[in-house]
């Protein structure tokens, strides 16, 4: 042979191992699958879908902080009013009844099934080539579900049993290419506690407002009428009217101001999508007002009237959810969580639901938000907003009670004892087990007043509280009520060591600047970051028209002022029941309160509970992690 030939042999052999090296790999065939609807809290995938496609298109950096980030885009998306108004009507909560329950999709709390959705991969279908799909029931049994033909670039929806689990496989031409076992791993996420638990403050459906129309309050000295204040849409006559009443904002739980922007359900909202193969059951009692005693030992009827309030304390609610369709029998405690007369109120036949723990499913993570009622966190706040001759202040009543730093200091001395009876309730009643203390979640509130510096608090001024002369902020009070605050973050996190819980923390850094007197710059985004309430004042209005107030657009400041209230909540009694209760010259003044003070003033926004949610989230992880890290392999 030549060595011409020799050459050309030889190219054409290293041509041929490049070729080799160039090619694609062409992958096995395989299965991939994901869980349909992982918050099984919201009935339609399409909502929950709406949420994992919105973490799924965030940039790396904004996924550091992902519910903020979703929450910044979902409103941008919704152009300021917000997300949850298309929801709220597609949850698995009863509010006739006060449960947990979906309609006609059985029990809630003990699912039978999940429906996944499955794709083929590895399989060239440019050819039409259809795949069969079947499903086998796993733990010994041989019984395959029907089989399902399709072309193999079409996504499949399989109802896989749960807890067991299934094994899915692929045929084509009557030959198995490719299987995978299929097991969910479905969370019991649980939320109790407060109006920061709640998520007070963010009306699922906000009260929207006229271009046009103003309205007038009387006020409870002559001459005080308030006057070109923005006026709901409608077609009321009267204030406080049934049409009026009509357009209430509406909350998931209207007794409780529950809203679906809370912290607590983000956090679960947001781990339900995290691992493709995870569900989440979420639970929430939290209601505004609810305090360690009156709400999660004792019965509380909530925060707003409503015809059929919580009928069961919070730690007994969830053990009837814990039961599920089944009922939770009630037990007599009479000694079990007084500690000797500790805690008086809870003596003389306490009485709690409790489901037997061969039926009771398994809480993987309880989120508290306790303790700021405990010590009159509402009494702190009124007495440094309140004007010194604030009507309010005299009447007292509702916001009007006031006490200072002393009378918080003594309230604070009895907290640590109802921590240490919520949590022996938490073990015994609800089953968190004594080793898995971790699964309780403590989170931390974050500072109201706290400027950018860490140190300073906001200054004396009305900034966003001109919806009435009753507010002004005094900043050498606010510094009180910051110190009180501190000492009860410090009570929380003490107690959360002693008992072993998980505290969070983290996003109480991230409020700095962000407080209650943040607001309006000469760059600000929108009317959202302007503290000042519009006023009509001959045909204008200033400083915007309220019809384009936006609850839920993007703002510098993460917590509701009494103005910010007024325009989200707008919250306003009855009128056949005020005059029940009220004088008729003081009815409209007092409907101004209400509609400042009941929507939520001085707590977080839907931004703000995103944030917090977050720091959740990062805590939630690591415990969960942690348990999954000990599960047994299949």
């Amino acid at each position: 042979m030549s060595m011409r030939h020799v050459s050309t042999r030889i190219m054409l052999i290293a041509l041929g191992l490049l070729t080799q090296a160039i090619a694609p790999v062409r992958a096995d065939p395989s299965i991939a699958w994901r869980v349909e609807n992982p918050f099984r809290f919201f009935t339609d995938p399409a909502h929950t879908e709406m949420h994992r496609a919105t973490f799924a298109s965030l940039a790396d950096a904004e996924r550091r902080t992902p519910i903020l980030a979703a929450e910044r885009a979902l409103a941008d998306r919704h152009h300021g009013e917000g997300w949850a108004a298309s929801v709220i009507d597609s949850t698995c909560w009863e509010p006739v009844r006060n449960r947990h329950i979906c309609q006609g999709a059985g029990d809630y709390l003990h699912p039978k099934s999940h429906r996944v959705i499955a794709e083929a991969r590895g399989i060239d279908a440019s050819a039409g080539v259809d795949c069969t799909w079947l499903t086998a029931p796993r733990g010994g049994q041989r019984v395959r579900g029907a089989a399902l033909t399709l072309p193999c670039d079409q996504a499949v929806a399989l109802d896989i049993p749960y807890p067991a689990g299934a094994s899915i496989s692929i045929e084509v031409g009557g030959r198995e290419v490719a299987t995978v076992a299929a097991t969910i791993k479905d969370l019991l996420i649980v939320g109790i506690g407060d109006s920061f638990g709640s998520g007070e403050g963010n009306p699922d459906v906000p009260v929207r407002f006229s271009r046009e129309r103003v309205a007038t309050y009387g006020a409870p000295a002559k001459g005080m009428d308030a006057i070109g204040y923005p006026a709901r849409v409608g077609d009321w006559n009267d204030i406080g009217d049934k049409a009026f009443v009509e357009n209430n904002p509406r909350w998931l739980d209207q007794a409780c101001h529950r809203s679906l922007y809370s912290h607590q359900l983000r956090s679960a909202l947001q781990l339900s999508f995290e691992d493709p193969h995870r569900a989440v059951t979420f639970v929430s009692t939290a209601c505004s007002g609810a305090e360690i005693v009156q709400g999660l030992f004792l019965r509380y009827k909530g925060h707003e009237w409503v015809p059929n309030p919580p009928d069961l304390s919070q730690i007994s609610a969830i053990a009837q959810a814990q039961c599920g369709a089944r009922d939770a029998p009630a037990f007599d405690l009479p000694e079990g969580y007084h500690l000797g007369g500790k805690v008086p109120e809870l003596v003389g036949g306490l009485v709690l639901k409790k489901c037997e723990p061969d039926r009771a499913r398994r809480i993987d993570l309880l989120l508290v938000s306790i303790g700021g009622n405990d010590v009159g966190f509402a009494r702190l706040i009124a007495n440094a907003v309140l004007a010194d001759q604030s009507v309010l202040r005299r009447v007292g009543g509702w916001f009007g009670q006031v006490h200072g730093f002393l009378e918080a200091s003594q309230l604070l001395e009895n907290l640590d004892d109802r921590y240490k009876s919520l949590n022996r309730a938490l073990r015994n009643l609800l089953h968190i087990p004594w080793s898995e203390s971790d699964r309780i979640i403590l989170v931390g509130y974050p500072p109201l007043t706290l400027l950018e510096d860490g140190r300073s608090v906001c200054p004396d001024g009305r900034a966003g509280m001109t919806v009435t002369t009753d507010f002004e902020l005094s900043e050498t009070k606010a510094k009180d009520s910051m110190v009180a605050a501190e000492r009860l973050h410090a009570a929380m996190e003490s107690a959360a060591r002693q008992h072993g819980w998980t505290f969070v923390a983290g996003h109480r850094e991230a409020f700095r600047g962000r407080g209650i007197c943040a607001g309006w710059t000469d760059n600000a985004l929108s009317t959202a970051d302007d503290l000042r309430l519009p006023r009509r004042v001959g045909d204008t209005w200033e400083p915007y028209n309220p019809a384009d107030f936006r609850a839920y657009a993007m703002r510098q400041r993460w917590f509701r002022t009494p103005n910010d209230a007024f325009m989200t909540g707008n919250f306003h009694v009855a009128r056949s029941i005020a005059q029940k209760a009220l004088p008729t010259n003081t009815l409209s003044w007092f409907q101004v309160l209400l509609a400042s003070l009941y929507s939520g003033a001085f707590h977080p926004t839907a931004e703000g509970h995103a944030a917090i949610a977050d720091s959740v989230v990062i805590e939630a992880r690591k415990v969960l992690a942690k348990y999954e890290a000990r599960r047994p392999r299949r």
